[in-house]
């Protein structure tokens, strides 16, 4: 039970992170430093792959400790996991207005530093910490009525809510994928970098370059920053509808790793 709970918390960790991210490039777009601010989304994303990487240990803990008790529900608790996802990302759209605002004073005071570790040094102090809550700031019922559809390609935040849906399963569909075949159980759990890969080859070329596009074109003046603005908005809520889509997806996506285990 505690480590269904670390790693609820892990999981929740790497997907507040990693939709905050957008919070970061839309402060960069404002203040004309995306450079800057990409630099930043690294750093913050690194949090969330360090975070990865204690959390799949774990994780094969619990398939095998599944495996010597039959009583044990593994699929249950995967749902779990996928839950603990659609909260972290639910809250960080929560937070996205506050993340904007803090945003913008790290890019300053990185252009001024000049490094991420003087940075660090710098922001990190009782002093700063507490003038943070100045800048809290929760959505307000104006921000969401301003996020409709119009203007934003459909066709973007359908790919955006699909790739992050299979990004979200990927992991465990391949971790279910090798409970239920203890004789292939280490092909079926390696199948996961295959997974992600095609959902990162996906978000590579079909959602990263409209993105992009549209962005270069807000900070070249040819689209309004309420334009980006909404983008970014509806492309968050895309990736918590993703990780929503990741509870549909885990059956099937084991059932097809099951199915071509045994060929490879």
């Amino acid at each position: 039970m505690e480590k269904i709970i670390i790693i609820s918390i892990l999981t929740f960790i790497i997907h507040a992170v990693e939709t905050l991210s957008y919070g970061v490039r839309l402060a960069g777009v404002r203040t004309g430093k995306l450079a800057i601010a990409l630099s930043l989304t690294g750093m913050i994303v690194l949090v969330s792959r360090t975070s990865n990487l204690g959390q799949a240990p774990m994780m094969g803990k619990i398939a095998d400790y599944a495996r010597q008790h039959p009583e044990f529900s593994f699929e249950a608790v995967l749902h779990i996991f996928i839950a603990a996802a659609s909260l972290g990302t639910l809250f960080a759209i929560v937070l996205i207005p506050t993340a904007i605002r803090l945003s913008v004073r790290m890019i300053s005071h990185l252009e001024e530093a000049g490094s991420l570790p003087r940075l660090i040094r710098e922001s990190v102090s009782i002093r700063k910490l507490k003038y943070a809550k100045h800048h809290v700031q929760l959505p307000s019922w104006e921000m969401l009525s301003r996020l409709r559809i119009g203007g934003v390609p459909k066709r973007l935040l359908v790919l955006n809510t699909l790739v992050t849906g299979i990004y979200t399963v990927g992991v465990l569909a391949a971790l279910y994928a090798s409970f239920l075949l203890p004789e292939f159980s280490v092909t079926a759990s390696q199948s996961s970098g295959l997974i992600n890969g095609v959902a990162t080859i996906l978000m590579t070329i079909l959602v990263d370059p409209q993105v992009a596009l549209l962005t270069d074109r807000a900070m070249n003046g040819n689209e309004s920053m309420a334009q980006i603005n909404k983008m970014y908005g509806l492309l968050m809520f895309s990736r918590f509808f993703g990780t929503v889509l990741a509870q549909l997806l885990l059956l099937p996506g084991t059932y097809l790793i099951t199915k071509a285990v045994p060929f490879w």
